[in-house]
This record gives C-alpha cells, structure tokens and sequence, in this order.
C-alpha cells in the first residue's frame, strides 16, 4: 500500500468523512496481510481553543471546544491475497447422460483465485463402459487463461443401443501447470503455495444410461409379446437336448457370440464332467407350466437333496480322515453348499445391470440354510423329546467363537462392498481391474482366516469363549 498522512476536515454538522488509501496489487502470492491507520491530535478548526459550537451563530464570547479522540482511534485494514492461480475440480461428482445424447459436457471450475495461465491435463478411465463400444476415449489439456474460472470438456458417446443400458467411465483431472510461474524464480516457500492444484472433486463419474426412446419402443414390443416364449424353455425335449449338447463357453471380450463359435478343447471336458447334472436337472419341468409353479417346486426339491448329498458325503470325508465334525462342517459342508451359489451370484451378476440379484441370492440362500435348515430340524426335534418328555439339548460346543469371528469378518466383507460405492470405484461389483483383484483378493483371505481361527480353536490351539 502507499502510506500516506494528513489532516481530516470536519465542517460544521459534518459526522463521517472517508479516508482514501491506495492498495497496491502485484502478481505474486503472499499471505494476508495487514496495516494500521491511527488518528492522533484532533483539534478545533482556527485558534487552538478557541471555535464556535457547530451550527450556531457566531457567539460574541469565545467558547472553549471539546474535543478528543473516541476510542476507536486506530483502524486494522487487512489486505486478501487473491493472487492463487485457483483449485480444479469438477462441478459434479457424478452426471448420468443419455446414450443418444452423441456428446456430453463435462464442466471445470476454478475456484479460491484465477490468476495466470494454467495447463491442466485431463484423462478418461473405462469402468463397466468400454471406450470404442460405449464412449470415446480422450486425453487432452485444457488452457484457463488469466481470470478464466471455467471451461468444459466434450466427450463423445457412442449409441450402440443397448436395452436397459447402465454402464459407467470415468473422467480424471492431472495435475495443474501454472505456464507463467513468477514464484518458481522465489525462494518464498509461501509465494509457492499459490500455484495451482486440485480440488476435492478431481475424478467424475459418467453413468451412460439407454435412449429412453430406444426403450420405450422396446417396451411397446415387448407388451405385445409372450414373454414366456422369450425367457423360458418351451418343452422337455429342449432341455434333454440343450442338456447333451456341446455348447461353446461365454467370452467376456465376446458377448452374445458364442452361438457363432465353435466349443473349445475346455468346453468338452467341462460338459463331460457335468452332464450327469445337466441330465438330472433337464427333468425339472420347463417355466410354462403352471405359471412356473412347477419347475420352482421340483427345483427346490432337487437341490435341497443335493444339498443333503453334499453334506453326508463331506461328514463322511472328514471322519475318514479324522477331522473333527465342526472344522468338517465349515470347511467342506459350507463349501459344498456355497459353490453352487456362487456360481449362480456369478450368472446372476452378468444378466443384471445391478448387484442386488447377486448378492442377494448368496445372502439369501445362506440364511435359509441357517433359519430353515437348522430351525425346521431343531424343532421337529423339540417337540419330538417334549411329546417323550423329554428335553432337547444342543451343545454349544466352539459355535460362539466361530460366529463371533464370522461376524467380523461380514462386517469387513459389507464395509468393503459400501465403500466400493464411492465413484472410483462405481458400484459393489466390478470396475477398475485393480479394485476387482483387489476385493477379490480380500475376500477370499477373510474366508481363510475363519477357516483357520476357528480350527485352530476346535483343537484348542487358541481359547475359546
């Protein structure tokens, strides 16, 4: 600032005056900073001592003037610095568009300070979207000039028309340049910290939805058609013959053309393997009957005696070999029970745009195995010894300790599934393939580790409770 000193005039009536001071403003970055301006030595306008009261008429006695400093005497002017070459970041965490919309703004701001001439380096990032298929991939550099605070991104976004389309991408900011840096010639680690950086919102999230018109007119047709002719198998002997044919596997980098392949060298050994399976499960009746009635009835029945199978068989195995019927129980029993639920989360997760189907059908289907395959049996048993007379007792045995550590483990398993809800991520399953193998990863030593706790408990290698 330019300092400056002088007399203030007050005439008669006169109650506020202004005091100019000029503010000097450079290009470099610097703290706040302050000054103070101080009044001193106020006196009557003419003789010292000697002045007429304000806004009356010359008296023929001179009056002696009150006059005295009040006691806000010294002012504190604080000058903002708003020399901060500014933050970057994106209007909006996440913007959903239309497929048909051909091209898409994405909005940049730049904000706390906007001077100088900034470089900033963006990037996009597939998730479940794919660029080429879904979008185009760009890398590019946006340039604010002095006191531009925003600037706009154009991505182009491919129609591929796709029912019931909800695929994801993302759009990364780089690191800001500022091009004409007058601090990197300082030594100041404060003029430093006005070149520019990112805000908290540097990475966006793009969810590509259908064309609503593609869909509705999709929907029209659909209301037309008999479903079941679409979903479902029509006879039994599609499925005897589906069940004894070869078939080639689907290909992730293929989808919807494994009718146009011819089946691998795998392909042959899995459906030799399992078409034992394929043929039992062909029996089940197709969905057409009796609204689907059926095939639900005698598909619940075939697997519960599957599962009844698989747990005889696993009991059987751990007594050969000496295992104990707890450690038997959540190593092979749960695994055998499991496997077919994974397997079914997984087609599941591939047939619907969302994770609700998948995961809730892992959820689901453990809780029937707890509720119903372990109530309905204590309960026939209940009142089975009460019409004997007799009470029915369960040990406890490690149970305690075994569901104390699997509920833990549920806890890191759900607390991982909400934090992949963060839009870096996108959604419970899926994205980027580092948070994929990493999830996968984790889970899988979180299994582990109940497995190992809990047997080494059932040998009393640890305590229990």
């Amino acid at each position: 600032y330019e300092a400056t000193r002088g007399t203030l005039r007050f005439g008669p009536g006169q109650s506020r005056l202004l005091l100019p001071v000029r503010i000097i403003d450079d290009d470099i970055y610097e703290q706040d900073e302050f000054f103070r301006v101080r009044l001193s030595s106020p006196r009557p306008d003419g003789q010292p001592g000697a002045v007429t009261g304000t806004g009356s008429p010359p008296s023929s006695t001179p009056t002696t003037a009150q006059v005295s400093l009040g006691s806000n005497s010294q002012a504190t002017v604080t000058i903002f610095d708003d020399d901060h070459a500014g933050l970057f970041s994106f209007e909006l965490c996440s913007q959903r568009v239309n497929e048909s919309v051909g091209s898409m703004a994405i909005t940049i701001m730049r904000t706390s300070g906007s001077r100088g001439l900034v470089q900033l380096p963006y990037s996009t990032s597939p998730g479940t979207a794919r660029p080429g298929e879904d979008y185009v991939e760009q890398n590019g550099m946006l340039v604010f000039q002095n006191d531009e605070t925003l600037k706009n991104i154009e991505i182009q976004i491919i129609d591929d028309e796709e029912y019931e389309k909800n695929k994801n991408f993302f759009i990364e900011l780089g690191e800001p340049v500022l091009v004409e840096n007058k601090a990197e010639e300082m030594t100041d680690d404060v003029a430093k910290l006005g070149c520019p950086s990112l805000g908290e919102t540097n990475k966006m999230e793009v969810i590509i939805e259908e064309s609503y018109e593609f869909k509705s007119t999709v929907d029209k047709l659909m209301k037309k058609t008999n479903l079941a002719l679409v979903v479902s198998s029509s006879s039994w002997r599609e499925q005897f013959v589906n069940a004894v044919t070869v078939s080639a596997g689907e290909d992730d980098d293929d989808e919807g053309s494994s009718d146009d392949r011819l089946p691998s060298c795998f392909d042959y050994i899995m459906h030799f393997l399992t078409v034992f399976w394929k043929v039992l499960f062909a029996f089940v009746p197709p969905t057409e009957y009796l609204n689907g009635w059926a095939c639900f009835v005698v598909s619940i029945s075939l697997i519960g005696l599957l599962t009844a199978l698989t747990g005889d068989l696993a009991t059987q195995f751990g007594c050969t070999i000496g295992l104990k019927s707890s450690v038997t129980a959540i190593v092979f029993v749960a695994l055998g029970t499991s496997v077919p639920d994974t397997f079914a989360s997984k087609v599941a997760a591939i047939q619907d745009q969302y994770a609700d189907a998948s995961i809730g059908n892992v959820t689901g289907s453990n809780a029937v195995n707890v509720f119903l395959g372990i109530g309905v049996a204590w309960t026939i048993a209940a009142v089975y010894w009460a019409a004997q007379g007799k009470k029915f007792l369960v040990e406890p045995g490690n149970l305690a300790f075994s569901v104390t550590i699997f509920t833990i483990c549920a806890f890191l398993a759900v607390a991982t599934l909400m934090y992949r809800r963060r839009p870096e991520v996108g959604g419970e399953l899926g994205g980027p393939r580092a948070s994929k193998y990493f999830t996968s990863c984790l889970f899988i030593a979180l299994w582990l580790a109940y497995i190992i706790l809990s047997s080494l408990e059932a040998y009393c290698y640890i305590p229990g409770f």
